[in-house]
């Protein structure tokens, strides 16, 4: 049937892949990150991104010339993200789709994230996904391609953007995630009682700024960022990270309750974390589900993921036409949405 060629820019990677349609294999997949660029200002610049995304993509197109031939079809990431971003990503998907005269399909990011689970496989569903990344917080009910229904979310910072800001607090440099991650493991997980987010609450929401915030009061009991020694750091992340999954695992055993779906698994580039994985294996195992796993390439922001999504709208003929593909509103989303 022949390839597909997928392009991702919704934040700071730019990334294109090539898959084969029928067969799912993955053919090529490049990718340039940013986070050198970005580190310096403590998070990504929409700005700088863009500039970046502008630079990137067309280097990593130039090394694909000679599948070109073989290309029958174009996909593209449209939403959600920062919208300059987005913007190059579209821009060259469009132009490739009316220079090869393509079919081409625009997909939603966190459909991507979803689809990361059947990169070179078939799917498995009904599935639960926990979506943790930068900048979502979810949990969502996936029964097709296109049936994916919004559990529960975040009502204000995502998991992956509070890990960043903890970082910071600590001056730790960005990405902070890993960094937490790997001090976490060093440190006493009871040397601070942070508060569990919506602990007493019967909503089946997420919420992690009141967490964020009594960590950066802990801080300044202790001194500031710059009083810290490697222990407290250390102990500030363990005892951070085990309040989050406290929460998390609280909110999603709400639904493991009352959901029927076969399969579970976490998606998005904090679905790299051990410590929130094998707490989300046993949870799962409790409740007589299958634990699907991301290949650990594929967790963050990527191409593949694109066209393992797209593949799917191809088979059942649900295309896009250059004209009516742009970059989408982001809208903030809510509990019993589809996305």
């Amino acid at each position: 049937m022949g390839l597909l060629i997928s392009i991702e820019s919704s934040c700071d990677d730019s990334s294109i892949a090539l898959t084969d349609i029928e067969t799912l294999e993955v053919i090529e997949h490049l990718k340039i990150s940013q986070e050198i660029e970005h580190s310096y200002y403590g998070g990504v610049v929409p700005e700088l991104a863009s500039r970046l995304h502008a630079v990137a993509l067309p280097k990593l197109l130039e090394k694909l010339k000679p599948y070109f031939k073989d290309i029958k079809a174009v996909s593209v990431t449209t939403h959600p993200g920062l919208s300059v971003s987005l913007h190059e990503g579209v821009a060259m998907a469009k132009s490739i789709a009316s220079f090869l005269n393509l079919p081409i399909v625009g997909v939603n990011h966190l459909k991507g994230h979803v689809y990361s689970l059947f990169i070179e496989k078939n799917e498995k569903l009904p599935l639960l996904v926990l979506l943790v990344s930068g900048g979502h917080t979810q949990l969502l009910e996936v029964n097709s391609y296109d049936s994916m229904k919004i559990l529960a979310t975040s009502l204000d910072d995502s998991v992956g953007e509070s890990y960043d800001k903890v970082a910071k607090m600590m001056n730790l440099g960005y990405p902070g995630g890993p960094v937490i991650e790997k001090l976490a493991k060093e440190g006493d997980r009871s040397k601070f009682t942070f508060p569990i987010p919506l602990q007493n609450s019967s909503a089946i929401a997420f919420s992690l700024s009141g967490l964020k915030n009594a960590v950066r009061l802990k801080i300044e009991s202790l001194g500031g960022a710059d009083a810290l020694t490697k222990e407290d750091m250390c102990d500030i992340s363990a005892s951070f990270e085990l309040a989050v999954v406290k929460h998390l695992l609280q909110k999603s055993k709400k639904v493991f309750k009352t959901s029927s779906a076969t399969y579970f698994a976490i998606v998005g580039g904090v679905s790299a974390n051990s410590y929130i994985k094998n707490h989300f294996k046993t949870l799962t195992k409790e409740f007589n589900k299958e634990f699907l796993e991301v290949d650990l390439n594929y967790c963050s922001d990527n191409a593949v993921m694109i066209a393992r999504w797209a593949i799917e709208s191809l088979k059942d003929n649900k295309l896009d036409s250059i004209e009516n593909i742009n970059v989408a509103a982001t809208k903030r989303s809510k509990s019993g949405d589809y996305i």
